[in-house]
C-alpha cells in the first residue's frame, strides 16, 4: 500500500521560510512524479509544485515562482519544498502528492490534483502578518 507522509509545516512569520517534507513509501515501481498542492480557507485547491522525477522537469504555480524550491532526492521516492518569503496569503493546508503513472505537463498543476492517485494527510502552514 503506497503511504505519503508529509511534515515540516508549522507557524512562521511573514517574511519567513519552511521546508516541507515527503516521502512516499510502499510503490512497486518507480514513481513519475511528486507535487506539492494546497488549500486554504474557503478557497479551491491549487498546484504549487511539481517534479518529473525520471527527467528532472520541474513546474511552478506562477505566485510561487522566486521564493518556493521543489527538489528530490536520488532514491526518487522523497521531495523537499523550501518556502521563503511566506506571507499571510500563504496559510493553508500543503499537500504532498505523487503518481506513477505519466502525467502530461500541462496537468502537472492542474485542478485539484486528482490527476496524482496518492496523497498524504496535509500539513497546516500558517504565516503570521
Amino acid at each position: 500500500q503506497v503511504h505519503v507522509e508529509e511534515s515540516g509545516g508549522g507557524l512562521v512569520q511573514a517574511g519567513g521560510s519552511l521546508r516541507l517534507s515527503c516521502a512516499v513509501s510502499g510503490f512497486a515501481s518507480d514513481l513519475f512524479a511528486i507535487a506539492w498542492f494546497r488549500q486554504a480557507p474557503g478557497k479551491v485547491r491549487e498546484g504549487i509544485a511539481s517534479i518529473f522525477l525520471r527527467d528532472g522537469r520541474i513546474y511552478y504555480a506562477d505566485f510561487v515562482k522566486d521564493r518556493f524550491t521543489i527538489s528530490e532526492d536520488n532514491t526518487h521516492n522523497s521531495a523537499w519544498l523550501q518556502m521563503n518569503t511566506l506571507t499571510p496569503e500563504d496559510t493553508a493546508v500543503y499537500y504532498c502528492v505523487a503518481d506513477g503513472s505519466p502525467i502530461p505537463p500541462q496537468y502537472a498543476l492542474h485542478g485539484n490534483g486528482l490527476q496524482y492517485r496518492h496523497w498524504g494527510r496535509g500539513t497546516q502552514v500558517t504565516v503570521s502578518s
